[in-house]
């Protein structure tokens, strides 16, 4: 089956797409053939106050999203807009004020790691209850411990709590209360898996926990579907009044797009961090205690059914490159690395770049580790280090596959790529070689995350049929085919673990995750 064809005289339908990430927001219209028209972007700028903390502007996270959307509709050209989606980053967490629609703080992003300390005396008792019911440990960020810590700690947030103004969220309920007009305040399940606080088989808050860290249960915002449809734009602010029909968090919004819609399909998504995800069916997978970082999550949720899927990430993919270019200067694009790696060969006693540089959740639990560059000689040139970053991350990532892979019992039938950094053919010849593995990167792998929730709404709006049509119907990508043999990728992947081990020690058995 194709996508729905355009009736002679009508005008083509589409669903105005959003994507607020981390560094930056895209909105484009997704068309009724399931592709994307033209994109606009703005980006979001991120602050380190100090090496643990990460923090974001909701206000320049909104004003970006809504830049971006008007221009975008402003762009439409006659296209019918039947509804909004939304995808976002997940675990970033906002405190506002309900009467004047502002911020109280600055968000803390996902990324950051200030209370990863303090959570550490949670784990002995909780992360074994965590698992089984989450799907992932008490880990080192927890935005309810975080807006805990502010209700308690400043007087102005105290206040509005005392005085029933203060409103949480993520970013998905922020933007979902800014486009309606302040008519709803909720977050959907694939956004609520992420915050360490989502029961994965009532699809509930887990109140136990959340209140036992201090939060306000009357502070959490309605629990919905994915695909439920969260109010109606407001048309003074945005300038059209369509449903809001879809909001997923962004790695489940790439996996739909990659095609991962049946247990065993999954992808890979390389942008600020890496991603990789593969669906795992109706019932959540458990999470193994033996195997670092691997998450069990919902997929998303459709109505009363939800596809669970498992998860591990790497924090810093993309923003390594943007590290290594912007501000330290050594090289000029990460379009620049990729070319220059392509010029030279892997040296067995060359340079090593280890990309920890906010931490690691796989192979090893290390929420404070450091990056590293080592290997280095007076014959090291900027090509060998350009080769060894890409390497790196290569390698990272192929040590998220193997995570996600032992847990599921089973190897991937599918790793689809996308995302910003998958653009990298010299990126992704290292990665095929490394996993011994062949890998697609999809034909629009840049926009998957964009066109995911898009799909969704979609199907709600009669668009499509079923998600297999829209999604099966996108044109097949590139597909880059390992070349190097089993012995190399062998001893090259003996390599990455002695790197690893000189800089994270002896690796934990059960205590990991």
């Amino acid at each position: 089956m194709t996508p729905h064809a355009q009736s002679a005289g009508r005008p083509r339908r589409g669903v105005l797409a959003i994507d607020e990430g981390t560094t930056g927001t895209r909105a484009g219209l997704v068309l009724d053939d399931g592709t994307v028209g033209q994109v606009f972007y703005r980006p979001v700028q991120v602050s380190h106050p100090d090496p643990l903390s990460v923090e974001q502007d909701p206000m320049e996270i909104w004003r970006a999203t809504l830049e971006v959307c008007r221009q975008a509709l402003a762009a439409a050209d006659g296209t019918e807009v039947t509804a909004v989606a939304l995808t976002t980053q997940r675990a970033t967490a906002i405190l506002w004020d309900r009467v004047t629609g502002l911020p109280l703080l600055p968000a803390v992003v996902w990324q950051d790691r200030r209370y990863a300390h303090d959570l550490l005396a949670y784990e002995a008792a909780w992360d074994p209850v965590l698992l089984a019911r989450t799907g992932r440990p008490v880990g080192s960020r927890s935005p309810f411990l975080w807006a805990a810590r502010q209700i308690a700690e400043r007087p102005e947030v105290a206040a509005a709590h005392r005085e029933g103004r203060l409103l949480f969220g993520t970013v998905d309920s922020w933007l979902i209360w800014q486009l309606t007009r302040g008519a709803t305040h909720a977050t959907t399940a694939s956004n609520a898996g992420s915050t360490g606080g989502y029961l994965l088989r009532e699809h509930a808050w887990d109140t136990e926990w959340i209140t036992h860290l201090g939060f306000p249960a009357d502070l959490l915002p309605d629990l919905c579907a994915d695909d439920a449809e969260l109010g109606w734009t407001d048309a003074d602010t945005l300038g059209v009044s369509v449903p809001l029909a879809a909001s997923m968090g962004d790695q489940h919004a790439a996996l739909l797009a990659l095609g991962g819609l049946e247990a065993g399909l999954g992808m890979c998504v390389y942008g600020t961090g890496a991603f990789v995800d593969v669906a795992t069916g109706t019932d959540p997978a458990a999470p193994r205690p033996d195997i670092a970082g691997v998450l069990a999550q919902p997929g998303w949720r459709q109505g009363e059914r939800t596809l669970f899927s498992l998860e591990a990430y790497a924090s810093t993919v993309g923003s390594a490159l943007r590290w290594l270019c912007d501000d330290l200067g050594l090289f000029e694009t990460p379009q620049q690395i990729g070319e220059l790696a392509a010029t030279a060969e892997h040296l067995p006693d060359g340079p090593r770049f280890f990309p920890a540089l906010a931490g690691v959740r796989v192979p090893v639990w290390r929420p404070a580790a450091t990056g590293a560059l080592s290997g280095l000689s007076l014959a090291t040139g900027r090509a060998d280090i350009a080769r060894a970053v890409l390497e790196g991350l290569a390698h990272t990532v192929c040590d998220l596959v193997d995570g996600v892979a032992e847990t599921m019992g089973a190897p991937f039938k599918r790793l689809r790529v996308g995302g910003g950094v998958a653009g990298s053919d010299p990126l992704l010849r290292i990665q095929a070689d490394l996993l011994g593995m062949p890998l697609e990167r999809v034909a629009d792998s840049a926009t998957a995350s964009l066109r995911g929730s898009a799909y969704l709404a979609g199907l709600g709006a009669g668009l499509w049929s079923s998600l297999e049509e829209v999604v099966e119907a996108q044109p097949a990508g590139r597909l880059f085919e390992p070349a190097a043999d089993a012995r190399v990728r062998g001893e090259r992947r003996a390599e990455w673990r002695e790197v690893a081990a000189a800089h994270l020690g002896n690796r934990p058995s059960a205590a990991a995750h």
